[in-house]
């Protein structure tokens, strides 16, 4: 009875617990009653600890298990969680490892966390994972809809979606979750249909199975899908998480739908949801894409805890709007807040300072990603670069870069060469277009886009017989240049028109409204 009282106690406690001394006072209180060893009394204080977000609570929990005498395996999975929360999997898999050698058994709470551990280190531990998989078959949890889910997501990941629908399959009776978990690994492989056929077969749906085709949709950039999914959503009465909110900004942002943006930020604000990290920077992206960089910084400032992801958006968005320098300025202020820039932040840095053709300081930036912050740089940092130099005119330091940093065209894409190809003709430097033209005309690497560049590059330099050679390819090949597009929002409603589409139900009714226009203008 007293045990109880004093676990019930801890738990009110514990509910109120708001720092470090205060969870070491609780911690106390077991202490003085002789009852540390008890799980029914340190239980509650070793889960509040190992899955709290407050790092320093995680660091006490570890201390006080470590110190325990007497364990369960409650107290283990407890651990195994808050290592997975606290982005430590290989000391989850440890931790389980210890466990089994303590002699105690997996239940089936033990195996989720364990598998999401195995799944954040993949592709090194891909045996780890399936070893764990045995342990599921073996004590019997093959058909826990939890630990299936936890392995269909783990197989999806591995890549190994065929193994995934399989384990689906073998479930007689599947709920909610289980559907979700199979839709969601379709999706992150990239196979929509196959997710959406599975959607739409569902009996039963929730807000997360919504989110997970939504994001499916999202990741292939099929953003017009996204908001009809949403309408749709909304239709049968589900309310959105902060999920599918940052799904639909992700396509407001994309295809300019500022109505249904501004919409979807009244309704956060309306629930208490914009201090949600991730919807609030979801905000700053897509109204920075709308080109309202007033709105988006009025947003940006009321985060409270700015991580990277925030400062990258309100970086990039600021630069895609042409304010360069108040760009470069929110950079300076994230490193001295003591914000860690990331990869991203130095591509939307060296592409604010290309646009603005401030080399200099580009390159600066570039020099201090290195020897200032640690970060190597990748193909987009080195792209920004080259793109950087040939906007400037540095054409023969752009070929020299691409050379030495790049290990030449054979390590690039088509984009960077497209770049150079591109200034070569602005500046008129035909020799240095024509020596990247024929290295990726030997490399199989020129796509339509280098194609037409080449063309023009040698038309207007006079070099027609090489004209002629380039427009041969294109024929030839059969290159076919991928129609503009050009996407307006009216009346809450996104429409899109393709160059030379006939199709649009309101296709012939604008070809005679612009035949008008042009009269009335000669």
């Amino acid at each position: 009875m007293i045990q109880k009282t004093i676990k019930t106690c801890s738990i009110t406690f514990l509910q109120k617990c708001k720092t470090l001394n205060q969870l070491k006072q609780i911690h106390a209180h077991l202490l003085k009653f002789q009852l540390l060893e008890n799980p029914i009394a340190i239980g509650p204080v070793l889960n509040f600890g190992a899955t709290s977000d407050n790092p320093s609570f995680f660091s006490y929990a570890r201390s006080l298990f470590q110190s325990l005498q007497y364990r369960n395996t409650f107290m283990y999975n407890t651990m195994i969680r808050g290592y997975v929360q606290e982005n430590s999997p290989l000391s989850a898999v440890l931790c389980y490892v210890e466990m089994l050698n303590y002699g105690l058994i997996a239940n089936n709470y033990t195996f989720p966390p364990l598998i999401k551990a195995c799944a954040i280190m993949l592709p090194n531990f891909k045996l780890t994972g399936r070893l764990v998989h045995g342990h599921i078959v073996e004590l019997g949890f093959s058909n826990d809809p939890f630990v299936v889910s936890s392995l269909i997501e783990f197989y999806s990941l591995d890549d190994d979606i065929e193994r995934a629908r399989m384990l689906f399959d073998k479930i007689p009776e599947k709920d909610v979750v289980l559907w979700t978990a199979m839709i969601d690994g379709y999706g992150k492989m990239g196979l929509v249909e196959s997710a959406r056929a599975l959607f739409d077969e569902m009996p039963e749906r929730n807000v997360i199975s919504w989110s997970s085709i939504m994001a499916a949709y999202s990741r292939i950039s099929d953003f017009k899908e996204v908001l009809g999914l949403y309408r749709s959503m909304q239709e049968v009465g589900i309310k959105p998480n902060e999920s599918v909110l940052v799904s639909v900004l992700t396509a407001c942002a994309h295809l300019g739908a500022l109505a249904q943006g501004l919409w979807v930020h009244s309704y956060a604000r309306r629930y208490n949801l914009e201090s949600n990290p991730r919807l609030a920077t979801a905000l700053v992206d897509m109204y920075s894409k709308c080109g309202c960089v007033e709105l988006a910084l009025s947003v940006f400032e009321d985060i409270t805890n700015k991580d990277a992801g925030a400062w990258n958006a309100i970086i990039s968005g600021v630069a895609l709007n042409g304010i360069t320098r108040k760009s470069l300025e929110l950079f300076n202020e994230m490193a001295s807040n003591g914000t860690q820039p990331s990869e991203t932040t130095f591509v939307a840095v060296l592409t604010a300072c290309t646009h603005a053709k401030l080399v200099r300081e580009g390159l600066g930036f570039f020099e201090q990603m290195v020897t200032r912050y640690g970060i190597k740089p990748k193909f987009e940092h080195h792209a920004c670069v080259v793109d950087l130099l040939a906007r400037a005119g540095r054409l023969e330091e752009a070929e020299k870069f691409i050379d030495e940093k790049m290990g030449g065209i054979k390590e690039g894409d088509a984009n960077v060469w497209g770049s150079l190809l591109g200034a070569c003709r602005i500046y008129g430097n035909v020799e240095i277009g024509n020596r990247v033209w024929k290295k990726l005309a030997e490399m199989g690497l020129a796509d339509c886009g280098t194609h037409v560049l080449s063309y023009n590059i040698y038309k207007e330099a006079g070099w027609e017989t090489e004209a002629k050679n380039v427009r041969r390819l294109i024929t030839e090949v059969g290159m076919q240049r991928k129609p503009g597009c050009s996407v307006i929002e009216v009346n809450g409603v996104v429409e899109e028109f393709l160059a030379g589409d006939l199709l649009h139900p309101k296709a012939q009714e604008l070809s005679k409204l612009l035949d008008s226009l042009n009269i009335q203008l000669y």
